[in-house]
């Protein structure tokens, strides 16, 4: 497993040059190693010391996994300061999980209670998976995402909370981050839209029913109105929509 999980680390890292380099230099390796260890006291029976294990990793790599989580083969912690992975979370093979990660409980439920994670997921920085959920194999968490619900297998779910974006990833670099739709801004504009053609039409049966010259009026611009448009604007250009 030790194999598996030194060659997942050269094929998905380009930083990687020498074995020597990955095995004293990468937190992500040396808190699976010090896992696998806790783990397997832990499902012995030995109190205490799958504890102090994780414990001490914990010092030592700022990554935190307790003795029960289950973690599968080849599954590589990307820089990995600050993840959390909870007592009966399950991590499937070749998981790629990034720094700020946390596999976590939404209470004190007792049981299954961390979630499932399956075959080649990705989860980005940041993101927070809690409950007692199933993410389907193939699955892409956005960074920064709250995911609260089971996802099917080959979707990509981004937001807070998580909202499914795309529904194949078999055909994508699973780390085209980049790519990652704005669900939160697409609907912003789509609303924007909607808003500007309701003001049109209300605008035009107002001239069709009371004519300016009869009122005594002149049209005049509404500069609160333009400011208030050109924030949305700029919050839709920072969004890329």
């Amino acid at each position: 497993m030790l194999l598996t999980d030194l060659r997942t680390i050269f094929e998905r890292d380009p930083a990687a040059r020498n074995w020597l380099e990955v095995l004293f230099c990468y937190p992500g390796l040396q808190a699976l190693i010090c896992h696998r260890l806790a783990h397997w006291l832990y499902k012995i029976g030995i109190p205490f010391i799958p504890r102090f294990i994780s414990h001490i990793s914990r010092f030592l790599t700022g990554i935190e996994i307790h003795p029960g989580a289950l973690i599968g083969q080849g599954v590589f912690i990307d820089h990995g300061m600050g993840v959390v992975i909870g007592e009966t979370a399950i991590v499937g093979d070749y998981a790629l999980i990034y720094q700020g990660v946390t596999l976590g409980g939404t209470g004190k439920e007792s049981g299954k209670r961390h979630p499932t994670l399956g075959s080649h997921v990705v989860v980005g920085a940041g993101a927070k998976v809690l409950g007692n959920i199933q993410i389907g194999d193939r699955v892409r968490i956005g960074a920064g995402s709250v995911v609260l619900r089971d996802v099917p297998s080959n979707t990509t779910v981004v937001g807070i909370p998580g909202r499914v974006t795309r529904q194949n990833n078999l055909g994508s670099n699973v780390l085209d981050h980049d790519k990652v739709r704005d669900v939160e801004a697409e609907v912003i504009r789509a609303l924007f839209e909607r808003v500007k053609a309701l003001e049109k039409q209300f605008e035009q049966l107002e001239e069709s029913s009371l004519s300016l010259t009869e009122l005594g009026d002149e049209p005049t611009d509404n500069p609160k109105s333009e400011n208030s448009d050109g924030m949305i604007e700029d919050f839709l250009d920072g969004a890329g929509i």
